[in-house]
């Protein structure tokens, strides 16, 4: 055994596995009064600076400019479609917005779960109950708080986490005398850095709030998804990040203006070729393939107030005279959609 050279050094031979050693304290008892438990969650309050945010909205100002002249013009024939026209666009909105995510869930699923209730149960369910989620925040009435809004995301009252709706409307304090557009970008970014929340619904979830705060006063929310991807995956400064959410929320703002424009023609088409028919049911029919990308027969029943032997009837008359296609190929849970 080596031993000290002298009994008054220090010995540097490490101990071994049966020297005596200082008893530490079991794991499992409680903290005493010198330890500490876990620390408090930093505040939200500081997460997002004015001055940054101000100077990318300063060099950006042309292009937001531009992004609302198309906004309002979007607003305006949204307000002359009628409800059904938000409805409509929520639901690709939402569909879209999937695909960003990873949910994938096509306009079809989407329509079969919103008239039938059917498709939750597969391996991707709760991707299709996300989708359904989003389109329904989507579609909600316009001039809601920013913590409402939260609050609403959060559930109930924000039950899931009573205090972070009121941090996060703190944190965008310094930004909320910006445009809309850009308190919009800016909770999107924020939020996506929320670890409070899921990482499956962070993504999500930010998207729906910075839609609908992008579209305070003019829209009930800003389309963001409808060509691409790009505005949700840009990074880098705020103004890096600011450039990419208007190029994107530009580009699908047009696409959401064409889209209703050939919608509006083919409304007046199927006005004009259904006028022979008598009883309320085929206007009725079009004005709900209008607000559904994709109908289901239980749905139209319901949004028709005709029995489902009528319904089916003209929905096939309707197919027969080329103004709307059956998308599933099945003789049951068929779905419409509007031959645009």
């Amino acid at each position: 055994m080596q031993r000290c050279p002298a009994p008054d050094d220090e010995c540097l031979v490490p101990p071994g596995p049966y020297d005596g050693a200082e008893a530490e304290a079991p794991w499992f008892l409680p903290a005493g009064p010198e330890e500490e438990g876990p620390l408090p969650r930093a505040p939200a309050a500081g997460l997002v600076e004015a001055g940054p945010w101000r100077a990318a909205e300063a060099e950006l100002a042309g292009e937001l400019a531009e992004l609302g002249f198309d906004a309002g013009r979007l607003a305006e024939r949204l307000r002359m479609a009628g409800p059904g026209a938000v409805q409509r666009l929520a639901l690709e909105e939402a569909a879209s917005l999937s695909w960003w995510t990873g949910d994938r869930i096509a306009a079809d699923r989407l329509a079969l779960w919103t008239s039938y209730r059917i498709g939750a149960a597969e391996a991707d369910g709760a991707g299709l109950i996300r989708t359904a989620w989003a389109a329904r925040r989507l579609m909600a009435p316009a001039g809601r708080a920013l913590q409402a809004a939260l609050a609403d995301v959060l559930g109930g009252e924000g039950r899931g986490d009573p205090f972070l709706a009121g941090e996060v409307e703190a944190a965008l304090q310094p930004v909320a005398g910006l445009s809309a557009a850009t308190r919009g970008c800016a909770l999107f970014h924020l939020w996506q850095s929320l670890d409070e929340r899921p990482e499956h619904l962070r993504g999500l979830e930010a998207a729906v709030l910075g839609a609908r705060e992008a579209g305070q006063g003019t829209l009930p929310f800003l389309p963001l998804s409808l060509t691409g991807f790009g505005g949700l995956t840009a990074a880098g400064p705020p103004e890096r990040r600011l450039a990419g959410w208007i190029q994107g929320a530009q580009r699908a703002v047009l696409a959401a203006l064409m889209r209703l424009e050939r919608l509006a023609d083919w409304r007046a088409k199927a006005e004009a070729g259904t006028a022979d028919l008598s009883g309320r049911t085929p206007a009725r029919l079009i004005a709900a393939l209008a607000a559904q990308p994709m109908l289901g027969a239980a749905q139209a029943e319901a949004e028709t107030g005709a029995s489902r032997a009528a319904v089916q009837r003209n929905l096939d008359l309707l197919e027969a005279r080329g103004l709307a296609r059956e998308v599933t190929g099945q003789g049951r849970f068929r779905v419409w959609a509007a031959k645009v």
